[in-house]
């Protein structure tokens, strides 16, 4: 039996864009999970948001480069971007899957998206190919989702791994308000993704 499987965290999401919430929850996915790498997914064409309000993908791409640059078990992935169509998670899970002859994958997400999963696309084939490891803010909503857990092993047979992160209640949709409002972003993301930011006027044209 081979111990040594690399244990590969998927991290998904429009990063729209990319802040120290989303650093936060890969951090302790990684430590908690002992795994060997998380990837950022950055998605192409959302099935659940107006593309009208997403940046385009090259550069919240490129902000993530930026942001997770100094950190070696992090890196990212456009799989998603240069896939035609809409962003389905059982099929870039199943890509990743098929990629890797020995390992195992662990497919990361807030405690809220946890509720919605069973009316995800397919929910059946990720949890065949994936655990799931889903963050909860200071351990503050276990109770509610432990029932949400054992519904969907029933179901699904789902494997569900809860991430302890920091309560730091930050959300991209308030950093892009706080842009256009011209209020300060520091210490919600990266100095440099703070830079490209202003550089490139995002958000303001």
């Amino acid at each position: 039996m081979n111990n040594n499987k690399q244990r590969i965290g998927l991290m998904g999401g429009t990063f729209n864009p990319i802040h120290y919430g989303h650093l936060l929850i890969a951090e302790n996915a990684y430590e908690q999970f002992q795994l060997d790498e998380v990837i950022f997914l950055p998605t192409g064409q959302s099935p659940h948001k107006d593309a009208r309000q997403i940046l385009c993908a090259n550069e919240r791409m490129e902000m993530i480069r930026l942001a997770i640059a100094d950190n070696p078990h992090f890196s990212c992935s456009d799989y998603e971007i240069r896939k035609e169509g809409i962003s389905y998670t059982y099929l870039t899970v199943r890509a990743f899957y098929e990629q890797m002859s020995d390992g195992e994958l662990f497919f990361i997400m807030g405690a809220d998206s946890l509720a919605y999963f069973d009316s995800w696309m397919r929910p059946d084939e990720i949890s065949r190919m994936s655990t799931i490891l889903a963050a909860v803010r200071d351990g503050l909503n276990l109770d509610e989702l432990y029932p949400i857990r054992d519904f969907l092993e029933q179901k699904y047979g789902t494997k569900v791994g809860f991430i302890n992160t920091p309560n730091f209640s930050v959300s991209s949709r308030m950093i892009r308000q706080r842009m256009i409002q011209r209020h300060s972003i520091r210490y919600l993301v990266p100095e440099i993704v703070e830079r490209y930011l202003k550089e490139h006027n995002v958000y303001l044209s």
